[in-house]
């Protein structure tokens, strides 16, 4: 379930001290190239974080971009699969800055590419998390609503996975069936 944009301070825009202290400290849910093996993990989250694991959400949709997914709030039963990704504490407020960086996300900004918003994240042993995620705002939204090609079965690395044998592969810790993979039926 996504919900509205909690405050949070996020990173400065202007010139200062920094990034003040996000006030809220949760895991990121990453879909894209943030996830474990893909182009922006290495600089942005490797050696940085206390836990990784497979999650999904719910209500969001995912289309392609250009080298990158986008995730937009979508219907109820929309599911976006990726990653659950807790940076340490002593890494989480520059982790954070340069995720907000990244994503084009400055809170408040109507002129943002992103929005960091916080949500529930499903893990396969039936936990529930609330995480930050990152979504499209706004008119980018409504383009990718109205124009945008979605992401089959809510899995962009799944989506993107060269066809045929012998096809040259990124790491992918990705299960081959996610659904079983999240069952939390006997």
């Amino acid at each position: 379930m996504i919900t509205e944009p909690e405050p949070h301070s996020g990173a400065s825009s202007g010139p200062g001290p920094g990034p003040e202290p996000d006030p809220v400290r949760l895991p990121f849910f990453v879909y894209g190239t943030l996830r474990p093996g893909e182009a922006n993990y290495g600089w942005a989250l490797r050696g940085r974080t206390v836990t990784e694991e497979p999650a999904r959400i719910g209500g969001a949709s995912l289309y392609d971009g250009p080298g990158y997914p986008y995730a937009v709030a979508g219907p109820a039963d929309a599911v976006v699969y990726g990653d659950l990704v807790l940076p340490r504490d002593t890494d989480y407020d520059e982790v954070c800055a340069a995720l907000d960086r990244l994503e084009g996300c400055a809170p408040g900004d109507p002129g943002s590419v992103y929005e960091r918003v916080a949500t529930e994240a499903g893990c396969p042993d039936g936990r529930t998390v609330r995480a930050w995620v990152y979504l499209a705002a706004g008119p980018l939204a409504a383009r990718l609503r109205a124009t945008g090609t979605p992401v089959a079965g809510g899995d962009w690395r799944r989506a993107r996975r060269p066809a045929g044998p012998g096809a040259a592969t990124a790491p992918d810790r990705t299960p081959a069936n996610l659904n079983d993979y999240f069952r939390t039926d006997p």
